[in-house]
């Protein structure tokens, strides 16, 4: 029911609750159809990203698997205090950062600029054969990847150390050198995963309202100008949400791809977060380092997006909340 109550003399209506739930409903019921398709989704986050959630508590706990997480000792943060000290910690968070700022640096405009590229094709079967091309390594696993860069790259079987023996009677260490792993994994990233990149800007694109580029012929400008004038502040939002997204992120390193591509030589420049989880976690059976090491990414991460976020409106952009 509407009830009124009177503020400066103007009569404001205040609605009860038992009315704003029967609002709510009415609209839940109107548009049920948008509701179910929301739900997969909804579903996926409540069973795989918010129940696990529970087991976080195993962080402060010396966890025992017979014990159970109830039945555990409870060790408070001497798990952080391990992780902290861990006198490559370091070494991890350097190697971690570092991947992190050569994709976000080089890999990060490649989806931008590729879609600009696909957009500005005007043959139509042309452009879908181009698309399709540019997607397909996204669907390779990376054990296919890590087996492709070794056929090109190893000393033995590598295509490319067989031209530069051809060429020079020697050959090059590239997947034992330190030097040259950062590099190799960012290429990795940028072949596997920038044709797919390209959906959500090619999608932005495709939004820009046509008479903005008919106005822009009309004032002369070629394609160059349209690009740099209309196409690309028309995205500027979309860049910047995907950037916020990607530095909540920066922890986070692709975990098959740097164990598939480690290797004895290349552990002081390859060894991040992700595989010390996985190291001290499965391989030597501590629990408790290993979800302490991912509740330690995810604060950094939560620090890192909500930072972000803040520069995003600071500097007159959209964020995402």
């Amino acid at each position: 029911m509407l009830k009124t109550e009177v503020r400066s003399k103007k009569q404001v209506p205040i609605i009860d609750r038992k009315t704003k739930m029967k609002r709510l409903w009415t609209q839940i019921v109107l548009h049920r159809y948008f509701y179910l398709l929301m739900l997969p989704g909804i579903l996926y986050f409540l069973v795989f990203r918010y129940a696990p959630m529970w087991g976080l508590i195993i962080a402060f706990q010396d966890y025992n698997p017979f014990a159970g997480i109830m039945g555990s000792e409870w060790v408070g943060f001497a798990h952080f205090i391990d992780l902290f000290t861990y006198e490559y910690f370091y070494t991890l968070l350097r190697n971690t950062l570092v991947i992190n700022f050569m994709n976000l640096i080089l890999y990060f405009p490649i989806p931008i600029i590729l879609a600009l590229m696909l957009n500005e094709i005007r043959h139509d079967v042309f452009k879908r054969v181009n698309q399709s091309i540019v997607y397909l390594p996204h669907f390779l696993s990376w054990v296919v990847v890590a087996g492709l860069t070794f056929f090109m790259l190893s000393t033995d079987v590598g295509a490319i150390n067989k031209i530069i023996n051809s060429l020079t009677g020697s050959t090059v260490s590239f997947l034992s050198n330190d030097k040259l792993f950062w590099i190799i994994v960012t290429v990795q990233s940028i072949w596997k995963d920038a044709g797919w990149g390209t959906i959500i800007f090619l999608a932005a694109i495709a939004g820009v309202n046509p008479s903005l580029y008919e106005a822009a012929v009309m004032d002369g400008a070629n394609r160059w100008r349209q690009i740099w004038h209309i196409t690309i502040p028309a995205i500027r939002n979309v860049i910047v949400i995907l950037l916020i997204l990607r530095m909540g992120n920066m922890m986070d390193v692709g975990f098959e791809q740097i164990l598939l591509m480690l290797n004895p030589l290349v552990m002081n420049v390859g060894d991040v977060f992700d595989t010390y989880a996985f190291m001290q976690g499965i391989l030597r059976g501590d629990t408790s380092i290993g979800v302490a090491v991912g509740m330690f990414k995810g604060v950094v991460g939560l620090i890192m997006i909500l930072g972000a976020n803040w520069l995003s409106k600071r500097f007159g952009n959209e964020g995402i909340m």
